[in-house]
């Protein structure tokens, strides 16, 4: 590593949690002359670029700043140059810096010391709200705190796969999450479609996530951690309140996908530019019944193929008395091939807020998983 990295890296670890951004700035001013370097957060419902410190936030599409956002590139904008934040795939902003250094691998080094600012970032958040409380241009609700706390994060990326969920209304969600966890040569991913309102629907989405948590984590395959979910939440509520689940395992080596269809949200795939449901037997929602058994069903994907993964919440999704429905978002769907996961989904529900003319009333989630192995050819940034 570069000395001047590794002098940024020391920077970053020797900061207070909640002055990381400054020591950073301190460290780049000496450095690399940068005159001004200020970190912009993009908010909770993906809308906007939000500067740490206050001051207009960023909205625009195309934006300089969108688009290093939205491509992981750096954009020269006259004077000042902006610099992806992202950690593993997951986009928490961008850095926007003054003046621009003519050297280009100069330039390289600035965006190593993005790449670093963001593991620093994931890291810091575990102690201090500061950055949790600036990226949110209003006050979530205590339900929508609870299920914001859950997530794994909002998209993540590996040798063979790209990812990304997003929850709405994303300042009011109630019961609907998901979550994932990646290993050498597997991926567990799951999609729940809670019921129930405020934070009687969040605790109990809380319930099951870390029921299914607890068994994935002892080894357990996901037949099993959908039995175990569905004990913990009987046992507590005795069939009263239930939650539905889509459990997906997929075999990064080979494209083979393991399910567990609990009720589930809407699964479908985009393959060559044509969308198709995929079907699967639907099993009891988890919690429903005492002592449910499930069965694990497969399918396989292409190398480049996309999975979407939707709830009843944009499906239903009503305005003017006219349902958004299945058409439409397969339509909208077909378009979203060229996107990165995370563009797609927050393409999706952005839809879906202009088709309903603000703000959602119901509970959505959507996920987005593409299997890329290596020599797959997939090309989306």
């Amino acid at each position: 590593m570069h000395d001047r990295l590794i002098g940024a890296q020391r920077a970053l670890m020797s900061a207070p949690a909640h002055q990381i951004v400054e020591h950073l700035a301190e460290f780049l001013a000496k450095e690399y002359t940068i005159t001004a370097f200020e970190l912009f957060q993009v908010d909770y419902r993906l809308s906007e670029l939000v500067p740490l410190d206050g001051g207009p936030a960023v909205t625009h599409p195309g934006t300089p700043a969108w688009r290093a956002f939205d491509h992981l590139a750096e954009v020269v904008d006259g004077t000042a140059l902006w610099l992806p934040v992202a950690v593993r795939g997951d986009r928490l902003g961008v850095v926007r810096l003054t003046p621009v250094p003519a050297d280009p691998d100069l330039r390289a080094e600035l965006s190593e010391i993005a790449d670093l600012l963001a593991h620093a970032l994931a890291g810091a958040r575990e102690g201090t709200d500061r950055y949790a409380v600036a990226a949110r241009t209003k006050r979530l609700t205590l339900a929508a705190e609870m299920q914001w706390g859950l997530l794994p994060g909002r998209a993540r990326t590996g040798p063979a796969f790209a990812l990304a969920g997003q929850l709405e209304p994303a300042y009011a969600v109630r019961g609907d999450t998901f979550d994932w966890s990646d290993d050498p040569d597997r991926l567990q991913v799951v999609v729940a479609n809670g019921h129930g309102e405020g934070v009687a629907a969040a605790t109990l989405t809380c319930l099951a996530l870390n029921a299914l948590r607890n068994a994935r984590r002892a080894g357990l395959d996901i037949a099993d951690q959908a039995m175990l979910a569905d004990q913990a939440i009987y046992s507590y509520h005795r069939g009263t309140l239930h939650i539905d689940a889509l459990l997906l395992d997929l075999d990064l080596t080979t494209g083979v996908v393991t399910a567990v269809d609990a009720g589930s949200p809407r699964l479908m795939r985009l393959r060559d530019g044509e969308i198709s449901p995929i079907t699967l037997d639907a099993q009891d929602p988890l919690g429903m019944f005492d002592g449910t058994m499930y069965a694990t069903q497969t399918f396989t994907l292409a190398p480049g193929d996309r999975l979407f993964v939707v709830s009843d919440g944009i499906v239903d999704a009503t305005a003017r008395g006219v349902r958004y429905g299945e058409s439409l978002l397969d339509r909208f769907l077909t378009r979203s091939g060229a996107l990165s996961p995370l563009a797609a989904v927050r393409s999706v529900i952005g839809d879906l807020r202009a088709f309903i003319g603000g703000e959602m009333i119901d509970d959505a989630v959507a996920v987005c998983l593409d299997w890329t192995p290596p020599h797959s050819g997939d090309t989306r940034g």
